[in-house]
């Protein structure tokens, strides 16, 4: 633990930035290769879902799929292998009571005896509807977080906790395009439960900076500010991030089928959430920082270089002012005593002409 927390975190950011963005990308390539992509639900794309346990041990994909489509169910997904006991996800299409029973009617015609699990239908509509307003909870809460972020401490912090957010996000459905693990309202609940927790990591590391970066840190290189919180927080991140994935590892070990998929979201998210509080989040902000202190720093120089060279520029002209009015009231003594010495002249030839009368 020593050695973590005198790590340079601040100093290997180009690395950590590299780490994300190949993952991120090879996330993207993942949603566009045949065969991967997101595995989206009927919560998504609207139909029917009717799963089944067979009673048969030795059921194949192959049988499954020649009785559904017997049973007129059009388009079926499947998974690759059928899990043990098999079970049959239905039809990408809503149908009434008296479908399901000719479907259910036909399959044990077809397999033989099961039990049924689950059924449930949602209209294409709905689905629509849900997708949309997933996304717009997630745009929302990053919006408020910014809001409340900027706020409480700044917006340099906001904007960073906020690519944290996208960055997490990003990674959580690329994990899960390459898993190709299905997508449904649990899924978007994880994404939220995400968002949550990785916030707070981040506002604990944020809040551990701006009580560091009081007046007595001043302007200058914020690296060594960014080691120093991360490692004051670093003990409390990680402990409380692995007391968490205990619990959700609990989860997916022990609980039900429905909740393994959640479970697994929660696990990749607070993951790549504690990772982002640490290294993304921090270092986003700092180079920020330094490089708006950098612009304000040189344009401060550029004025005060500009104002330097006025001055410089407005002594001689002073001094040449200086000298005109000088020389002004030089001319002016001159001609103030030629205009008195004519006077006297004048006066002394006024006196010998009464003289000689």
């Amino acid at each position: 633990m020593r050695r973590l927390q005198a790590f340079d975190f601040f100093g290997s950011r180009r690395i950590w930035f590299a780490v994300s963005v190949a993952a991120i990308l090879a996330g993207m390539v993942t949603l566009a290769l045949p065969g991967f992509g997101l595995q989206l639900g009927i919560d998504f794309v609207g139909g029917s879902l009717l799963e089944a346990r067979f009673e048969r041990t030795d059921v194949t994909t192959s049988e499954v799929r020649e009785a559904s489509g017997a049973a007129g169910l059009g388009r079926t997904d499947y998974p690759e292998g059928l899990r043990r006991p098999p079970t049959l996800p239905g039809a990408q299409r809503a149908f009434d009571e008296t479908q399901r029973s000719a479907v259910e009617d036909t399959l044990r015609d077809k397999i033989g005896e099961f039990e049924l699990i689950q059924f449930e239908g949602i209209a294409g509509v709905i689905g629509a509807e849900l997708t949309r307003k997933a996304f717009l909870a997630v745009a929302v809460a990053a919006a408020l977080m910014l809001l409340y972020i900027t706020v409480r401490f700044e917006f340099r912090f906001g904007v960073a906790a906020v690519i944290a957010l996208l960055h997490d996000v990003a990674l959580t459905v690329g994990i899960f395009s390459l898993l190709r693990r299905e997508v449904n309202s649990s899924f978007v609940a994880a994404i939220l439960t995400v968002v949550g927790y990785s916030i707070n990591d981040t506002i604990v590391v944020f809040d551990r900076i701006r009580e560091t970066s009081g007046p007595a840190h001043g302007p200058g290189d914020f690296g060594p500010l960014v080691n120093r919180s991360i490692s004051e927080t670093l003990r409390r991140t990680i402990n409380t991030s692995v007391t968490t994935l205990l619990a959700i590892g609990a989860v997916y070990v022990f609980g039900g089928r429905t909740t393994r998929d959640f479970a697994l979201a929660l696990i990749i998210g607070v993951t790549t959430g504690t990772y982002s509080s640490v290294f993304i989040a921090t270092s986003i902000w700092a180079m920020w920082r330094e490089r708006s202190e950098a612009a304000h720093t040189h344009g401060a120089s550029g004025n005060a270089a500009t104002s330097a060279a006025d001055r410089a520029a407005g002594e001689p002209v002073a001094a040449a002012v200086a000298n005109q009015t000088t020389g002004a009231g030089k001319a002016s003594t001159a001609g103030g005593g030629g205009a008195r010495t004519a006077a006297s002249r004048q006066s002394g030839q006024g006196k010998r002409k009464r003289r000689r009368r």
